[in-house]
């Protein structure tokens, strides 16, 4: 996947786009809003081939223009697929040395197979003090069907149950992502077992050399983790969680990375695409833990 990048405040070679950018300090140290040009990339990143990600412009808001400021970027995102899908991006911000400042993730929802539709989003790293030369670019694309995408927020699914992920934990090669799952119904929910795990590829196609098993499967020993399936009774605003424990260990053979996690809560439930980004080394191991009833906040 290629991933483009802006050199700020310089003006590169190809097609220009001017944009509204803090860039002139005041006698008072307060920065003031004047128009720039920025370039526009000539290369987009790749949706692993269901969609492209283009960054169109980078500058600050006129809003933002009383101080220090996030960067804000413009970009598109076409779909190229024959389906909704839901587009997560991540852009990355470094200095002109290359370091690290930011990695934001942005969602766009629900993009019309064949559409390209338009974003902003700002990065959250402050734009002074600066050095002159941050990148801005696309570091990583995900896309899910629209249907399957989780949703942290805004309507409740049809079924009364919201299904996501955390972060994830890792220690030594350990990996351990956390579920959730949380009756956003007004009524009471049942849920026992463990969740349906299948691990897809960056194209959303099953991976067939990953054991996925019910339990730790012996990637490592976890407290609780092995505790036996009992019925959980989820109240209105109640949760319940599980995991998703793997190790990245790489011997001999080629090591497995499946981004992406169908999840079904229970046997008949609906399917939600997760984002685990899983590193499994050679390992052909996941365990998956049982729900329980999460503790009260």
């Amino acid at each position: 996947m290629r991933s483009p990048a802006l050199l700020l405040p310089a003006v590169l070679a190809g097609p220009l786009l001017l944009a509204t950018a803090c860039v002139v300090p005041h006698g008072d140290g307060r920065p003031s809003c004047a128009s720039s040009a920025v370039p526009v990339p000539s290369a987009s990143a790749g949706a692993e081939g269901t969609g492209d990600v283009e960054i169109t412009a980078v500058g600050v808001p006129p809003a933002h223009c009383t101080g220090p400021a996030p960067f804000h970027v413009a970009f598109r995102v076409t779909n190229h697929s024959g389906e909704p899908l839901t587009y997560t991006v991540t852009f990355g911000l470094t200095t002109g040395a290359g370091e690290a400042l930011a990695n934001v993730p942005h969602t766009v929802p629900a993009v019309p197979p064949g559409r390209t539709v338009r974003g902003e989003a700002d990065l959250g790293a402050p734009l002074a003090p600066r050095s002159g030369g941050e990148r801005v670019r696309v570091v990583k694309v995900r896309s899910v069907p629209a249907d399957e995408a989780p949703a942290p927020g805004g309507a409740c699914p049809s079924s009364g149950l919201r299904l996501t992920a955390d972060e994830g934990d890792a220690a030594m090669g350990l990996r351990v992502v956390g579920l959730r799952l949380e009756n956003c119904s007004s009524g009471v929910r049942r849920v026992e077992g463990h969740p349906l795990v299948r691990l897809l590829d960056e194209e959303r196609k099953p991976v067939t050399d990953v054991e996925v098993f019910r339990g730790s499967g012996g990637v490592a020993l976890v407290t609780g983790f092995d505790d036996p399936p009992r019925p959980v009774t989820l109240a209105p605003g109640e949760s319940a969680t599980a995991g998703l424990m793997w190790r990245n260990t790489v011997t001999d053979g080629t090591p497995v990375n499946a981004p992406y996690a169908r999840v079904r809560a229970t046997p008949g439930s609906p399917p939600v695409t997760l984002t685990p980004e899983f590193d499994l080394g050679t390992t052909g191991k996941l365990g998956v833990s049982a729900w329980k009833a999460a503790p009260a906040p």
